[in-house]
């Protein structure tokens, strides 16, 4: 069971990874459009669309991702003090109530809201000879359908956790920095030097 769950994270991991370099592509675009209006100008009435496309894109793809690395926001203040059957359990509820009932919605609607976008060819009307978008509103069900599974994980590690009293590992990736193990691994005095 467990190779099945971590396989699942590694699946999350690395859709999160290679959408993550969208960034890159967004970060480009958006120098090269304010350099082209204010320098050159010439400003691309596309650009805004694309933008916006490659912004929700890396978005909706790293949902995924965040739920396997367990870094969506919680009421940490107090969750934090819990037990780990007691985090469980509110877990499942929460999963079981709002996440999957939530994210099927999302998936069957993206779907038919993605179909309709390709049967009518839809571009977009922000600008005129707007780019295409039945692309983009693709991602919106692939999204859900890979958060569903991330979800489906995750209840299960619940389920785990109230039989075994512990959470069960995760996929590990990168960690936020502890800056006080910062300090210790290369030996930092706080003592200022005279």
């Amino acid at each position: 069971m467990q190779k099945t769950l971590l396989f699942v994270d590694k699946l999350s991991t690395w859709v999160g990874h290679a959408f993550s370099w969208l960034i890159v592509g967004l970060t480009l675009l958006v120098t090269w459009e304010v350099f082209s209006r204010y320098a050159l100008g010439n400003p691309h009435a596309w650009a805004f669309d694309a933008m916006a496309m490659l912004y929700g894109t890396m978005f909706m793809m790293a949902g995924a991702y965040t739920l396997a690395k367990n870094g969506h926001v919680r009421g940490d203040v107090l969750y934090g003090f819990f037990r780990p059957r007691t985090q469980a359990t509110i877990d499942l509820v929460l999963f079981i109530v709002f996440f999957i009932p939530g994210v099927i919605a999302l998936t069957y609607a993206g779907y038919y809201y993605a179909a309709d976008s390709w049967r009518i060819d839809e571009h977009s009307n922000v600008t005129s000879g707007g780019p295409p978008v039945y692309p983009f509103k693709t991602v919106i069900p692939v999204a859900g359908a890979i958060l569903l599974a991330q979800g489906i994980v995750e209840i299960v590690r619940c389920v785990i956790c109230l039989k075994q009293g512990t959470w069960p590992s995760r996929e590990q990736d990168v960690e936020e920095v502890d800056v006080d193990k910062l300090k210790e691994m290369v030996h930092v005095d706080e003592q200022p030097t005279r």
